[in-house]
């Protein structure tokens, strides 16, 4: 289940594996046939071809909908199957790419040191849109490489911690008791809330989501992969200190092989998930998960706590999707007016406005939108989130908009998914008892640093 849930949470993995070798012929980043970078106008007509996005429920077809109204010259024709690096470098090789893609945030520094996609600063402009002003910093930041903004950021969807009170309760323990900002203390307090069968956990105190938040919990402890320059910084003494304390964590509930095992076997998306079989007391989860329990708000008691710094500070750490249009793409205008259209605020009330007729025709909670978009997700949250006259889930939905005060990501990088993947070896390894977390790490920081150097 782990794997799932990891993907579920960023998007699928994708492999960069040749990614020089396909787009080095192509010229510098932007430069389509050597003629240099693309001057963007606010036309948009004729036909546009996309890959990546899927409008297949209320929120992605409301947007789809909202853009093909304001652009109503442009003829999208959709490849709504999940982006394929690997497919798309092929394509860039050939000269025959899509007009525009959808895909990881963590992918766009390393397409754009490529020469795959354009900058679109220019094309911003152009379009009255200061993206300062319209996305967060942390997704923003996410899609720039060398001062230029590549993308157009969608979705950020925090995580926070959710606490399952009926069972905490039967621990002797409160929701505020899991406090991360006190890595010690929280110790303690999932030491008294596992219970475990000889060697076997059959309740987790606390799952964490281990391997594949150890960037969010080193950034809890002041660390993180990625720097300023897009350089790993993976054997940063906080990430060395905040994985020796991640393997604690899952010693203290029979080790990485147990927890996972246990985790395998659980119920996540049916009747019989882990929240109402009291298999945890908590765990860590991004906002989409929340949209799973309402399912099961009957049978469920939770409340939500966000995940603190060592500092006390509430972060909201979460990765996402954008929006890139190709070096190659002939039409790069209507792209790049469709992408703003279907990320304007406009768009987003449009789908907030689907997104609560849905919930409120099957009888559910409508537990808001994460757009990438502060003044998006205020406007939604004002004029679509209602009381829903259930309070743990009303105490959720605020705590998971609260956390957006404060939001973090893992930051922009030319071999991001190198790092990343970097990081997961070194963890595990870390886990299984095969290196100890600053070797683990020391190794990490050495090939990713190797790949680095060769993408500068």
């Amino acid at each position: 289940m782990l794997s799932r849930r990891r993907a579920l949470q960023i998007g699928a993995a994708t492999s960069v594996l040749g990614l020089a070798a396909c787009s080095r012929g192509g010229g510098a980043s932007g430069d389509a046939g050597g003629e240099g970078p693309h001057e963007f106008t606010t036309t948009a007509s004729g036909s546009l071809a996309s890959m990546g996005f899927n409008p297949s429920d209320e929120v992605g077809q409301a947007r789809a909908d909202y853009a093909a109204a304001q652009l109503p010259d442009l003829q999208v024709e959709m490849d709504t199957t999940n982006f394929d690096s690997q497919k798309f470098t092929a394509q860039a090789a050939a000269g025959q790419v899509p007009d525009l893609i959808q895909f990881d945030r963590a992918l766009v520094a390393t397409f754009a040191a490529n020469g795959l996609i354009m900058p679109l600063d220019q094309g911003f402009e152009v379009h009255g849109v200061d993206p300062a002003a319209q996305y967060y910093d942390a997704a923003l930041r996410d899609v720039t490489h060398d001062g230029a903004i590549y993308a157009v950021p969608q979705f950020f969807q925090p995580s926070a911690l959710l606490v399952n009170t009926r069972a905490a309760e039967a621990a002797g323990l409160a929701p505020g008791d899991f406090d991360t900002s006190d890595p010690d203390a929280l110790l303690r307090v999932v030491e008294k809330g596992t219970t475990m069968e000889g060697s076997a956990p059959v309740t987790l105190g606390f799952d964490g989501d281990i391997p594949g938040s150890a960037e969010m919990w080193m950034q809890v402890f002041g660390g993180g992969s990625v720097g300023e320059d897009g350089a790993p910084t993976l054997d940063r003494a906080e990430n060395v200190e905040a994985l020796t304390w991640i393997k604690e964590l899952l010693d203290l509930q029979g080790g990485y092989a147990e927890v996972t095992s246990l985790k395998n076997a659980m119920d996540v998306f049916g009747e019989q998930n882990q929240y109402v079989t009291d298999q945890v007391v908590a765990q860590s989860w991004a906002q989409w998960y929340l949209n799973v329990l309402t399912d099961f708000a009957d049978a469920v008691e939770i409340q939500a706590v966000p995940v603190r710094s060592l500092d006390g500070t509430a972060i909201g750490f979460a990765g996402g999707s954008a929006f890139a249009v190709p070096t190659a793409a002939a039409n790069a205008d209507g792209a790049l007016a469709w992408a703003l259209a279907a990320t304007s605020t406009e768009a987003w009330l449009k789908a907030g406005e689907a997104r609560q007729a849905t919930a409120a025709e099957a009888g559910g909670i409508n537990t808001g939108l994460f757009t990438g978009s502060p003044e998006a997700d205020q406007q939604v949250r004002e004029q679509f989130v209602d009381p829903s006259g259930d309070p743990d889930f009303d105490q959720a939905i605020s705590v998971y908009y609260d956390v957006l005060a404060e939001p973090r990501s893992t930051g922009s990088s030319p071999v991001g998914e190198q790092i990343k993947q970097a990081l997961l070896d070194a963890t595990t390894a870390a886990l299984n008892g095969e290196k100890e977390p600053a070797q683990a790490l020391a190794d990490a920081q050495a090939s990713a640093q190797g790949d680095f150097e060769s993408a500068s």
